[in-house]
């Protein structure tokens, strides 16, 4: 019994991105190995396809796959009211079969500028009849070379497939769009059909050129098989989604900060350095601008010296500044599809703000607020004698024995000449080995002068309560 023809289907709607190359690249080198099903070769991929355009590092390397397949590809732009718009034509022109279901459209293909200038503007249409409106403003060399490469490469594309240069041309030049009976009409398709199995249908008995060779396709009775997204396409879909990507910066960023500055059980820290793994593996796929990304990095830096080494608002406010334009010019791209979300820039961009407002203003309130440790808690406060002060030995010799005062004085290399009696003291709960020129006595209130390691200078305070005690 002869097997049945296997034919792959691939399908992806969407803008194309690193995710979409990675599914369409994986799935074609999978039926060129001709062990994908493991039910025979395969005899035709199918791509369907219902896109905006996207970036256009993905498309060249979609492309390129395209181009060194040793099994035919069709793509079908479906179903009825899909597009494939920008570098989803270029796709188009580059399979060896092109389709659209009825209601498509396709075209519009100029590229978007690769870094600050601006898009690329149409060359203007020759028209004797305008030859005295003012001419449009010249290309700037950047938008001509960007124009001219995507030109040539359609063009080359087209005159592979042996379709219509002219239009594709047009598609790039000015922005040309067809619908599907107008694309078959001019050459721009093949064949309009409504969906994959129907396609292959119709496709049975066709020729196409592989590796300089005509190869007809046996396509009676075929077998389809729809291959779908695996998981780790569809996790960096997901990652590779700027707007979780940008999350995903910050939260590693913050994480790693915070773990350095109240060290714990390492949670921030694990998860920061995750989600800063996670966001660099999918920036490295996706068109980042470098001045971007170092002003959004300046701008969490003097935020955090902010709140570490106050400058009342100095470092902070340029830091929030910094962090708003990096956050707009983080992706190199006009593509909508992979432009950060400005509402979320917005929302972070006030987090951030608020959350310095907040540090500045525990910080201002903190200059008003006593003291609560150190010496500014001790000195000047009110201790109570515990226990009468007495002379050291050395200071009732030297009383005794007024002849070596000098020379003791002078050894120790005091300049007071007056007794020093110690003793100990209660303040704030706390019993404190004290010194006083004053023979106290136990149950006096002294005043706290200054604090020598962990012993205490303490004087009677200027009214004395000796009477009190007296009394």
């Amino acid at each position: 019994m002869t097997p049945r023809p296997q034919v792959l289907v691939l399908e992806f709607e969407g803008a194309i991105g690193p995710a979409t190359s990675e599914y369409l690249t994986q799935g074609i080198e999978q039926a060129n190995a001709s062990a994908a099903l493991g039910n025979g070769e395969v005899a035709l991929v199918v791509i369907v396809m219902d896109t905006p355009g996207g970036l256009v590092s993905s498309l060249r390397d979609i492309n390129q796959t395209i181009l060194n397949s040793s099994v035919p590809i069709a793509c079908l732009v479906a179903p009825p009211g899909a597009r494939a718009a920008s570098a989803g034509t270029y796709i188009l022109y580059a399979c060896h079969i092109a389709a659209m279901a009825d209601a498509t459209t396709l075209g519009a293909a100029t590229p978007v500028s690769i870094g600050p200038g601006s898009t690329p503007t149409p060359a203007p249409k020759n028209d004797p009849q305008d030859e005295e409106k003012t001419a449009p403003a010249s290309q700037s060399a950047m938008e001509k070379k960007v124009l001219n490469d995507a030109i040539a490469y359609i063009r080359a594309l087209a005159q592979l497939r042996g379709r219509n240069e002219q239009w594709a041309e047009l598609a790039v030049k000015e922005a040309a769009t067809l619908t599907a009976k107008e694309a078959l009409e001019m050459n721009v398709i093949n064949i309009i059909s409504p969906d994959a199995p129907r396609l292959v249908a119709e496709l049975t008995g066709w020729q196409v050129e592989i590796d300089h060779r005509q190869l007809t396709l046996a396509l009676d009775n075929a077998e389809l098989h729809y291959l779908k997204p695996d998981w780790r396409n569809r996790i960096i879909s997901t990652i590779t989604n700027p707007n979780v990507a940008y999350i995903l910066m910050l939260i590693g960023i913050y994480g790693i900060l915070l773990e350095f500055y109240s060290p714990g059980i390492g949670v921030a820290g694990v998860t920061g350095a995750i989600s800063l793994l996670i966001a660099l593996y999918a920036f490295q796929m996706l068109p980042i601008s470098y001045a971007g990304l170092g002003l959004l990095l300046l701008g969490i830096a003097l935020i955090t010296i902010e709140s570490f080494a106050p400058s009342f608002g100095i470092f902070g406010l340029g830091g929030i500044a910094a962090f708003a334009i990096g956050s707009l010019f983080l992706l190199d791209t006009e593509t909508d599809h992979f432009a950060l979300s400005l509402p979320l820039i917005a929302a972070v961009s006030v987090a951030v703000t608020l959350m310095s407002l907040l540090v500045l203003g525990t910080l201002w309130r903190s200059r008003k607020s006593p003291a609560v440790s150190g010496d500014g808690l001790i000195v000047g406060q009110t201790a109570l004698v515990v226990d009468d002060f007495t002379l050291s030995e050395l200071e009732r010799n030297m009383l005794e024995r007024e002849k070596l005062e000098t020379d003791v004085l002078e050894a120790r290399n005091v300049s007071d000449t007056r007794p020093t009696y110690k003793g100990f003291v209660l303040l704030q709960g706390e019993v404190w080995a004290a010194n006083s020129h004053s023979a106290l006595l136990k149950g006096q209130q002294v005043t706290v002068v200054v604090r020598h390691d962990l012993s205490l200078e303490v004087e009677l305070p200027p009214i004395s309560n000796q009477a009190v005690l007296n009394s």
